[in-house]
């Protein structure tokens, strides 16, 4: 089975060139400690659907390998001593959200098509307080360190998965597993995914001059325990490999008789020269010793490598397209701007459970050690200086930092072990940066809040490049959050209701005003949201909702959010010919109009536009999910309700909503 799965993997290589993108490890933006109330978990691997029933061994007859042989876990569950392991996925439920916005309950936005920038529909609370880059948009793409999967395999696992989307989008990813001993397993997945252009090009072109996103990535993972469970080891690499040329979106005008879109075929032929690359490498490991009860050592360790490039090699023609840059300040034929990123985060500590009776308490103390260093060139091959004046060492500029953390944590599990009380508290030496953390969780209830203050992003702190020059560094204040949320969870007959809210007091808050340059706002704002999550269920029918309202937003003129969001799916179940399991269904989005945020690709930021609304329309999907055995496969019609109501609708500024399209897609698993 091993050998026709390689096989299969060779085959599609030879074969096609289309992609190959992560099924597990959809990546995040940095985010609040608690999650939006209604949103349905994935068991923290970022993977549509829950955890499915496993088959287990039949000594009698023979073995028999299958979810509960190819188990899992995270490496945060083993950092609070809760360590769990959990059966591979074969439901159905949301199999066919092999969008990555999708897969996120349409909580992240893009421009319209598959590797495009992504940014949060809602504001989330920085998970770091200490110095960051800033470059985010394309982080969803990489698998995520924290959502890593440890396999706890007794067979080879392969879990190979192809998407074949409409217009283009097309996505692979191949996924293997092995059991070298009985505590030591390895393994890899490598991920490959591409989209084409939508508009200004055509069939005469070729597929190269067509392709828009390409992604790769790959991830080596490991992990060991010695027989006494006393020394535990996880371990991987992980590689992203991102391109985007601009699209430079469509020319958007307003008139008498409502809104008009005008194409410019030619001139986004032209920005086929620009290209936008991001490039990262991250090396993880984490490793704890128990010497006796009560007391575990730890240490853990990234080293990480970035680098985000952009390049445009026909300036003049594609300046006089829309006034696509804001001005030229030194070389009028081309630009070039290159950032390399390096960083090492060192973490030691000690921690440990105590059991009392039913209950137990948990521990964690530790000292952090983060260097980091990045260097920004732009143009260094310039020859045309449009000031006169001769360029030396001022295409070049460097930040650098040595920062220290120290730290705790403190857990209480009640003795109904449904119920944990947890604080937590990080503070960044010499800088007055913190953050501080409190949750209650039960069965019935969520309540959370937290408070810090980080240091603003480098991006914002200063820039230099052909098009945007600015230097704020010691301008900018630490960006102050405090965020209390609730979210309560009601079961009653067919219905499940979790209605909830989130409260937000944001100071020295960062954003990119209308000039596309970091701007600081110096008084506080409050935002208020609220949450309902329901689900009504019927022997082969449920409907789900998730509808957040957001009454108060005083901050609107420099964090734009819609005011109504809202998910919403029906489907029903059914079993054809005895083997054939169907779930089909709808699923449905909507957003209110708001004045959406605009993308610069010199920067890689969103920023603040009062041009153009965006969205205010409702997207709808119709999608088969079937399983023959432990094969999975889907339909989907995306975008069906295109033209009923209106042709199309614009997601971000000069970007539309991909249009209609059919998908299709199969996730295969071998588990011998």
């Amino acid at each position: 089975m091993q050998f026709s799965a390689l096989l299969f993997l060779a085959s599609f290589f030879c074969l096609t060139t289309v992609s190959l993108a992560q099924q597990t490890g959809v990546g995040t933006f940095p985010n609040s400690a608690g999650t939006f109330p209604g949103t349905t978990g994935t068991n923290g691997a970022g993977r549509p659907g829950g955890t499915g029933a496993g088959v287990g061994i039949d000594d009698s007859t023979k073995v028999i390998y299958g979810p509960a042989t190819a188990r899992f876990f995270l490496e945060s569950d083993v950092f609070n001593n809760r360590k769990k392991l959990f059966l591979t996925d074969t439901s159905l439920v949301g199999t066919h959200q092999f969008e990555f916005t999708k897969r996120n309950d349409n909580r992240y936005t893009d421009l319209g098509n598959l590797g495009t920038p992504l940014r949060p529909v809602f504001y989330e609370t920085p998970t770091q307080i200490g110095e960051q880059q800033g470059y985010y948009v394309f982080s969803p793409y990489a698998f995520q360190t924290n959502q890593v999967r440890y396999y706890d395999t007794k067979s080879p696992f392969t879990d190979m998965y192809l998407v074949l989307g409409g217009r283009n989008q097309n996505i692979l990813n191949f996924d293997f597993n092995q059991n070298i001993t009985p505590r030591l397993n390895v393994g890899f997945n490598v991920q490959r995914f591409t989209s084409e252009r939508q508009f200004g090009t055509s069939a005469a072109r070729s597929q190269t001059e067509r392709l828009l996103a390409q992604d790769w990535g790959v991830l080596l993972h490991g992990n060991y325990r010695t027989k006494n469970d006393r020394y535990t080891l996880l371990a991987h690499l992980n590689h992203m490999n991102h391109s985007l040329p601009e699209q430079g979106g469509n020319v958007f005008s307003r008139n008498a008789n409502g809104d008009t879109i005008a194409f410019d075929y030619e001139g986004q032929a032209k920005l086929a020269s620009t290209l936008g690359w991001e490039r990262r490498t991250n090396i993880h490991l984490y490793h704890q010793y128990v010497p006796t009860d009560g007391i575990q050592f730890f240490h853990r360790l990234d080293y990480q490598i970035q680098t985000n490039n952009y390049k445009d090699d026909a300036l003049i023609a594609n300046q006089q397209f829309s006034n696509f840059y804001p001005r030229i300040i030194n070389d009028s034929t081309r630009t070039q701007q290159d950032v390399y990123w390096h960083a090492i985060d060192n973490t030691f500590g000690v921690k440990g459970i105590y059991n009392r009776g039913k209950s137990a308490y948990n521990y964690r103390l530790f000292y952090r050690q983060r260097i980091f260093s990045q260097r920004s060139d732009y143009n260094l091959a310039s020859t045309t200086v449009l000031s006169g004046e001769t360029q030396q060492n001022l295409n070049t500029y460097t930040a650098s930092g040595f920062e220290n953390y120290i730290g705790g944590w403190l857990g209480y599990y009640f003795p109904d072990s449904l119920s944990r009380l947890t604080a937590e508290g990080e503070y960044l030496v010499g800088t007055g940066a913190f953050r501080l953390n409190g949750q209650l969780e039960s069965k019935l209830f969520t309540l959370g809040f937290t408070t810090m203050l980080a240091e603003p992003t480098l991006i914002a702190q200063r820039f230099s490049s052909n098009h945007y020059e600015w230097n704020n560094t010691n301008r900018f204040g630490l960006r102050g959050t405090q965020h209390a949320y609730g979210l309560l969870n009601v079961t009653y007959k067919n219905w499940t209701v979790s209605p909830g809210g989130d409260f937000w007091l944001l100071n020295n808050y960062l954003y990119f005003n209308q000039r596309a340059e970091p701007a600081q706002l110096a008084t506080a704002f409050t935002m208020f949201r609220v949450g309902l999550g329901a689900t009504y269920t019927r022997a082969r029918f449920k409907a789900s909702t998730q509808v957040y309202y957001t009454p108060l937003n005083a901050g609107n003129d420099v964090l734009r959010i819609p005011t109504l969001f809202i998910n919403g799916r029906v489907q029903y179940d059914f079993i054809y010919a005895k083997v054939l399991h169907i779930q089909t269904g709808l699923e449905l989005h909507y957003k209110s109009k708001f004045y959406g945020d605009a993308y610069s690709p010199v920067t890689q930021q969103y920023y603040l536009q009062d041009r153009q609304l965006v969205e205010g329309a409702i997207l709808a999907d119709a999608f088969a999910n079937m399983r023959v055995n432990r094969v999975r496969f889907f339909l989907k019609f995306s975008h069906v309700n295109q033209g009923i109501f209106q042709p199309g609708y614009f997601v971000a500024p000069g970007y539309l909503q991909l249009q209609r399209g059919f998908g299709f897609g199969v996730d295969w698993l071998l588990f011998d």
